[in-house]
Formats: structure tokens, C-alpha cells, sequence
């Protein structure tokens, strides 16, 4: 199988900083990977190379093996890489609808083509088995299960095939991060393959295929998540060694 998503040796340095040293990683349809490390390590930074927000000095970037040039965030978008960043993104003061389409509306001669944004949004929405009630109240009225929801509506809508997940629990409560936990179950169902940035060890066990940690911007290793333990992946976290006689993971999971 092609790897979805191929970084190679992606090295970036912010003046005297090296923030990315000569990291490769790689994303398989219908898979997830978790990115673990501490603040500071590299993950958000390589995720922001992929997403288009910043540009390596070095190395490549494959698209279904082929090398693409991805320059900012629309690049991104074209090549079907979303980002859903912690904070979200959305425009609280406007409904699910606008958020949805926010920046890629649809028109019909010169206005708004309302009717069909909100069947469009809806239609999505379903798709992804959350309830919420109307789709017209401002977003900051939703619940953060609710939120998550119409931000990854908006991504697969655009037709993700790569979504790249921020920390997407983050305080939400028990049972609003078993939503997520279902979402993105159901869209690496569908084939989508998702990057999981997390602190939560739990939700990247229960979550990832494979797991990628990172330590002062150089890639410690990927494992297969079955492969390992907790403590194990701590050790990379911390320590910046692989486990012993665990088994380099560069191909997709069994049964992925």
C-alpha cells in the first residue's frame, strides 16, 4: 500500500533554534497515528509544515507518492489536508451552517445560496452521528463535543483524505471526548488518515495504530501501539530511547 501522507527528512530551524531535525514520518489511508512528545519537541511544528503554515528548509513531502509543494495552508486544503487546531477555528457568533462553508460559501448569482449550505451542512453532519438540534444557533451556544463536530463537518465536507487532529478532547468531559472518540473512528472507517497530536496517553492507546514521539525536534522512533506499553512509550517521551525489542513500525498496522 502508498502511504497517504510521506515527510522526509523534514528539517526546519528558527534562527539559532533547530525546531526540526531530519524527521520522517509517514500516514496510511484509513489509519491513525499518534504524535506524542513534550511542549517544545516538534510535533506542532512538523504538523504546521504539513498543514502549509510553515515551510521546511529541507526534505520532501509526499502526497500518494508523489512530491508536492505545499506553500501555505491552501496547498494544504488542495492536496486534502485539514487541520483542526485546539482552539477550533470557529467564528462563535456564527451558526454551524456559516462555520461549515466560512471562506468557501456558496453563491447563486451574486448572494448567499442559504438553502443549499444548510442541506449540505446538515447532510454532513448526519453523517457523522452527532445530534445537534439546530444548526442555526451560534456555535458559542454548542456544547464542546457539538464544536468538535462542526469542525470536522467542515473538513470532510472539503473532502479530507488527511485530517490532522490537535489535541481534540481537550476539555471536554467524559462522555463528550467518547464522542470524538467515535468520530474518529468512524472517519478512519471511511478511510480518512488522521495525525492525533495529544497529551493523553489513554486517547492515543485507544485511538492510534502507530504512535510517533518526538524529543528536541528529532524523531525517537515509531512503534506499532500494540507493541508497546505506557511506560514504554514514557521512556521515548522522556528518555528519547526506543523500547527494547520492539520493532520499528513503517508500514501500516495489521488490519489497518
Amino acid at each position: 500500500m502508498t502511504p497517504l501522507i510521506e515527510m522526509h527528512n523534514i528539517s526546519l530551524r528558527f534562527g539559532g533554534n533547530q525546531a526540526l531535525d531530519d524527521v520522517s514520518i509517514n500516514l496510511y489511508p484509513g489509519e491513525v497515528v499518534g504524535l506524542l512528545g513534550h511542549n517544545g519537541a516538534g510535533k506542532s511544528t512538523l504538523i504546521k509544515v504539513l498543514s502549509g503554515a510553515y515551510q521546511a528548509d529541507s526534505g520532501q513531502i509526499r502526497v500518494d507518492g508523489r512530491e508536492v509543494q505545499i506553500r501555505s495552508p491552501q496547498d494544504a486544503q488542495a492536496q486534502g489536508i485539514e487541520t483542526i487546531y485546539q482552539t477550533l477555528a470557529l467564528a462563535d457568533n456564527l451558526d454551524a451552517v456559516a462555520n461549515v462553508f466560512l471562506g468557501r460559501e456558496k453563491v447563486r448569482g451574486a448572494v448567499l445560496d442559504e438553502d443549499i449550505m444548510e442541506l449540505e451542512a446538515r447532510k454532513t453532519l448526519d453523517r457523522l452521528r452527532v445530534r445537534i438540534p439546530s444548526l442555526r444557533v451560534p456555535v458559542a451556544q454548542m456544547s464542546g463535543g457539538q464544536r468538535q463536530t462542526v469542525a470536522i463537518g467542515r473538513a470532510i465536507y472539503f473532502k479530507a483524505r488527511c485530517l490532522i487532529m490537535d489535541e481534540p478532547t481537550a476539555a471536554l468531559g467524559p462522555e463528550e471526548t467518547q464522542k470524538v472518540h467515535q468520530l474518529i473512528k468512524a472517519l478512519k472507517a471511511e478511510g480518512v488518515g488522521i495525525f492525533l497530536i495529544s497529551h493523553d496517553l489513554h486517547d492515543v492507546f485507544d485511538l492510534s495504530d502507530r504512535i510517533s514521539v518526538l524529543k528536541n525536534g528529532r524523531l525517537v522512533g515509531t512503534v506499532y501501539t500494540q507493541d508497546v506499553s505506557h511506560d514504554d512509550v514514557l521512556g521515548m517521551i522522556i528518555g528519547g530511547v526506543m523500547p527494547k525489542n520492539v520493532r520499528p513500525a513503517e508500514a501500516p498496522a495489521p488490519g489497518t
